[in-house]
């Protein structure tokens, strides 16, 4: 048996993770607390990210007009995350 070299610890960590089945959950927290980031600060002082559970993240909006507005963005929101986290986290989104 060969062994290769030193490892970094980031790889060794990121491996572990995958294993235990963790690395998305973390995916799911980072996206609960770069929500702003991605949608914006007008958007962010309107609608809060809660959860994510099954692929589908659940937003707190402060009221119908907006909740209609971000309806039509959902896709849009949708393809957003998934681009920043660089894998299909979020397959849908409930506005309530």
């Amino acid at each position: 048996m060969k062994l290769s070299g030193p490892k970094p610890l980031s790889d060794i960590l990121a491996a572990t993770l995958n294993q235990l089945g963790i690395s998305a959950k973390i995916k799911q927290h980072e996206v609960l607390d770069i929500w702003e980031q991605i949608v914006g600060e007008q958007i962010a002082r309107v609608a809060t990210a809660e959860n994510i559970r099954d692929g589908k993240l659940f937003i707190s909006v402060k009221n119908s007009t907006w909740r209609n507005e971000l309806l039509y963005l959902k896709q849009e929101i949708i393809q957003k995350i998934n681009s920043r986290m660089n894998q299909e986290i979020i397959n849908d989104i409930i506005f309530r």
